[in-house]
């Protein structure tokens, strides 16, 4: 799939505020520094198109982004910094919660991990609460390009093994580098996939 357009759109504190169009949604969510912002960009070929900082946490509204001018990519919250105060987390959690649980046009959610990283406390209490609230998700495994090629091959099944014995699901999963731009083809075709059902 070739993206010839994409635009920032807005900025939302809740659900409400969110775009109005009835159009497919695909969310990006994971923890404060897993490359959300970075990989965005690496799909969109845009490198300033999601603002990344050096520091934790930066994105703190639900983003929107018009592609092709048919549907959006979404950058959510990062979640688990652990500078933040206690109301500013759940600020953040609150935020998270309400879009999902109410913005109807949600098509996909991709859940990001870093690939270098076992299974985290906070990250398998969030995939389920998104599992108990039916929210189907596919994870994006990012910064590949940090591991060695045995890494590569083995920290996936290692990760969904441990995530199975846990929760019991075994969603689908993409491996991805927005430095190597591994990942990009194989994710933007699983989203046009879905765009025109």
């Amino acid at each position: 799939m070739k993206i010839f357009s994409s635009i920032f759109i807005k900025s939302s504190l809740n659900a409400s505020e969110c775009p109005i169009e009835n159009l497919p949604e695909f969310a990006f969510i994971g923890r404060s520094n897993v490359g959300k912002s970075s990989l965005i960009n690496c799909i969109t070929g845009l490198k300033k198109l999601a603002k990344i900082s050096s520091t934790p946490g930066k994105t703190s509204l639900i983003n929107h982004f018009l592609i092709n001018n048919k549907w959006y990519l979404v950058d959510l919250p990062g979640f688990g910094f652990a500078k933040r105060s206690k109301k500013e987390i759940k600020e953040i959690e609150n935020i998270i919660s309400d879009y999902f649980l109410n913005r109807n046009n949600i098509t996909q959610t991709y859940f990001l991990i870093d690939i270098r990283l076992e299974p985290q406390k906070i990250d398998l209490e969030f995939m389920q609460w998104l599992s108990n609230n039916n929210i189907f998700f596919k994870i994006i495994f990012t910064k590949s390009d940090k591991l060695t090629k045995t890494q590569l091959e083995d920290n996936p099944q290692l990760y969904l093994e441990k995530l199975f014995k846990y929760l019991r699901i075994q969603p689908e999963y993409f491996v991805s580098s927005s430095k190597s731009k591994t990942g990009k083809e194989l994710i933007l075709s699983d989203m046009l996939s879905q765009a025109i059902n």
